[in-house]
């Protein structure tokens, strides 16, 4: 056999044998999972001014399922307490902008349809209460909270509430406690470097299986400052 083949020979046999390199995986995109976040309870009477939109310092909405109401929302957004006049043009970038949801539920008045108890051990699960925010809330500082003596007064515990951000929106649920008392105010806050936009309707309340949404304060869907979405 001729030298030279007979060295390559191994050669030849051994790269035969060889596998061909797995694929490199892509990538899966990761979903952030909801966060659980630490509420503060939040002196009003520390705000500055509120700013004047085209509906004055407040934005009042019905909140109604269908032909009935089930309550009402009052939303205003302040500038921190040593400004005046809370002009967002005339701020720096970076002012903190507080908005303060103040939801008052309605009577106790029973509507056509809704559910009566039965006999029975039959166990009925309690549909959820919350309120939230229907988009991302841009400019998010993560300073969130509520009224805990208003929760107290309206639902018998001052921490009867939990607080999640979930894919950018903020929930207000209700987690413990006696229930919302009827005609009884809660009032939620949160804060964003980014002012309101205008009236958005991007604001819900959940209240026994009823779903309402509302219209309020809210910053555009993206930070004109930076171009880019809620984080």
């Amino acid at each position: 056999m001729n030298k030279l083949l007979a060295l390559a020979l191994p050669i030849v046999l051994a790269s035969c044998g060889e596998r061909e390199p797995d694929p490199t995986p892509s990538p899966t995109p990761t979903v952030a999972a909801p966060r659980t976040l630490v509420g503060a309870d939040l002196d009003l009477s520390t705000l500055g001014a509120r700013i004047e939109g085209p509906q004055g310092p407040e934005v009042e909405t019905v909140l109604s399922t269908g032909n009935r109401e089930i309550g009402t929302l009052v939303s205003y957004v302040a500038c921190p307490e040593d400004v005046s006049r809370c002009i967002p043009s005339e701020l720096p970038e970076g002012t903190v902008y507080t908005y303060v949801h103040e939801v008052t539920l309605a009577g106790t008045e029973a509507a056509p349809g809704d559910a009566q108890p039965t006999d029975g051990p039959e166990v009925i699960e309690t549909p959820p209460t919350l309120f939230r925010t229907t988009r991302r809330a841009t400019g998010f500082n993560r300073a969130v909270g509520y009224s805990t003596a208003q929760a107290e007064a309206a639902l018998g515990d001052p921490d009867a509430i939990s607080i999640t951000l979930d894919d950018g929106s903020l929930i207000w649920r209700v987690d413990s406690g006696s229930g919302w008392r009827p005609g009884t105010t809660m009032t939620f806050w949160w804060q964003s470097t980014v002012p309101p936009e205008g009236p958005a309707d991007a604001y819900l309340l959940e209240v026994d299986g009823n779903q309402a949404s509302a219209t309020g304060p809210f910053p555009p869907e993206k930070n004109p400052a930076t171009n880019s979405p809620a984080s």
